[in-house]
């Protein structure tokens, strides 16, 4: 396991930060200035403390179109890249002003005429135009989405890995996955095997649970340990390098007669095939949506697919949001979440996701753990 602190390779870093300062030139951004932590890495390639919950905005990272300079928030030089230099590293200041006037002393501070940020806070609303007394301060978060949905070969290469890791939690969990098993010892099976292949941080809290017989979307109510007969959906998620791997199936439980769940498997994997026709070069994302209705299941509570990267990347397909959906096209380079979801009174339910990479002509599923035990 990785003991030191390493930047992102430099091609990836690079491919990355000529995305953002293309973005910068088609949407006349001078300066980005980055607080939310995906965007700062995207530019800069190097790792920062993962935190849980929210933090407040603050300058992370500068980034300057004309000399393609990356100024960063970082108290030491372990893991910055070697293409940002010592003098464009600034402290934590618990004074604002502190950070302002490092700002202000950045290359074309004083001339730079729009100026991005990826989120705001009254405070810095009101100091950022200290710092750059000649500029608009524009939103530049839908810049760094335009860089973001499209992953170089080397972000894909980097999301493989950490989705190799992923199925490797969720196939070690399905190997325990016997009556009396609690959900907990599942989850701990899963995050074991994960801190075995090389990442010990997960990106989401629910691992594995019994889903419910009397409501779709709901996990069965109980002690929470798995029994005869049950249908039991493990979800590994995890964030390697900076980028999310996510991979869930859902399996039966014990000896018991399957029949009615092998009937519900059947109408996932029809869902399913509809789900991935319509993950097409140049289809609109709303395709995703009509895919459920065409299989005559019904649409769920949450995003039917969202773009994998480094956190929740465009595009997001969500039912409560039916005209970004028709709004989005997919592009060869995306890499989408695909979720299906199908559920039967009296059985429970069945639950698959998989990475699926929008190619040229087509599309790639970048997971293979078997969907059911008896295919």
């Amino acid at each position: 396991m990785r003991t030191e602190i390493l930047p992102d390779e430099r091609a990836l870093r690079q491919g990355r930060r000529e995305r953002a300062l293309e973005q910068m030139r088609a949407h006349d951004l001078d300066v980005l200035v980055l607080g939310r932590q995906g965007n700062a890495r995207y530019v800069a390639g190097a790792p920062q403390l993962w935190v849980a919950g929210t933090r407040p905005f603050g300058p992370v990272a500068t980034l300057v179109r004309e000399s393609g300079a990356v100024h960063l928030l970082s108290t030491w030089d372990e893991g910055v890249p070697e293409d940002i230099p010592h003098e464009h590293l600034y402290g934590l200041a618990w004074n604002p002003m502190n950070l302002i006037e490092v700002l202000r002393g950045i290359g074309g501070a004083d001339t730079a005429r729009r100026v991005g940020t990826d989120a705001l806070s009254p405070t810095f609303a009101k100091l950022l135009p200290l710092a750059f007394p000649n500029a608009e301060l524009v939103d530049g978060e839908t810049a760094m989405r335009a860089a973001r949905r499209i992953k170089t070969p080397e972000e894909i290469a980097t999301l493989g890995v950490a989705l190799e890791v992923a199925q490797l939690g969720l196939e070690s969990a399905i190997t325990r996955l016997v009556p009396g098993v609690a959900e907990q010892e599942l989850t701990g099976v899963l995050l074991e095997a994960m801190t075995a292949g090389g990442i010990s941080t997960p990106a989401a809290q629910d691992s594995a649970w019994v889903t419910s017989r009397e409501h779709p979307w709901r996990r069965r109510d109980g002690d929470r340990r798995v029994r005869d007969g049950d249908l039991v959906a493990v979800s590994a998620s995890v964030l390697g390098d900076g980028y999310i791997g996510e991979v869930a199936r859902t399996y039966p439980v014990g000896d018991s007669g399957h029949e009615g769940a092998r009937a519900l498997y059947r109408r996932w994997d029809g869902l399913w095939g509809r789900l991935i026709e319509a993950c097409r070069p140049g289809a609109s994302a709303s395709g995703l949506l009509s895919a459920y209705e065409r299989a005559g299941e019904p649409l769920p509570p949450m995003p039917v697919a969202r773009g994998l990267g480094m956190g929740f990347d465009p595009p997001v397909v969500s039912p409560q949001l039916p005209e970004t959906a028709a709004a989005e096209v997919l592009e060869p380079g995306m890499v989408l979440a695909v979720t299906g979801y199908v559920w039967e009174a009296g059985v429970g339910a069945i639950f698959g996701r998989d990475a699926v990479l929008i190619t040229d002509d087509s599309a790639r599923v970048l997971t293979d753990a078997p969907h059911w035990p008896h295919r």
